[in-house]
């Protein structure tokens, strides 16, 4: 388990990205021969993306639960994604088809994503006393100092120094 990094941090973010939701929902948990495959097609698709940072996946967090298990992912751009997703010599494709093959629109097993292009400077971050997560994970972490002291600063807005509850914490130390 990773460790806290003391202090106030902030995601190291230099540009555009893409936030991506993917998931599942087994809708009749006795047709384990429908939604068995489709569970398991994603490990697959995980792995080869690990292996291959080149594809542009730069970070994912797996959430459980009985029925409908996700994922947050972080991409380098929408165009890795596409090209992910289309490339047939890659484990996508392929799990894609079968799912369309052997699910169709039976309803036993469904299946869903939101993409979001996230622009630079429309984001903002901050971690206190905290493993990196979320997109401090996926892209590293920085000091919340300067104009990244404040949620507006970190947008641009400000200088930073519009954060009050700082003031107490700054008092402190």
């Amino acid at each position: 388990m990773p460790k806290p990094v003391p202090g106030r941090m902030t995601a190291d973010i230099d540009g555009d990205f893409v936030l991506f939701l993917i998931g599942m929902r087994i809708h009749k948990l006795w047709k384990v021969w429908k939604w068995v495959p489709v569970f398991l097609s994603m490990p697959r698709m995980l792995a080869e993306l690990a292996k291959n940072p080149e594809l542009g996946l730069l970070g994912t967090k797996t959430f459980f639960s009985l029925r409908s298990p996700y994922l947050v992912q972080y991409w380098r751009s929408f165009e890795d994604l596409h090209a992910y997703s289309v490339d047939k010599s890659l484990e996508h494709l392929p799990a894609w088809k079968a799912f369309n093959k052997a699910v169709g629109s039976e309803g036993d097993v469904g299946i869903w994503h939101e993409t979001f292009l996230i622009k630079a400077d429309c984001h903002e971050t901050v971690y206190g006393n905290m493993p990196p997560v979320g997109l401090g994970a996926a892209f590293g972490l920085k000091p919340a100092t300067g104009r990244n002291r404040s949620a507006k600063g970190r947008l641009r807005q400000t200088d930073g120094n519009d954060q009050p509850a700082m003031d107490a914490a700054d008092k402190a130390t």
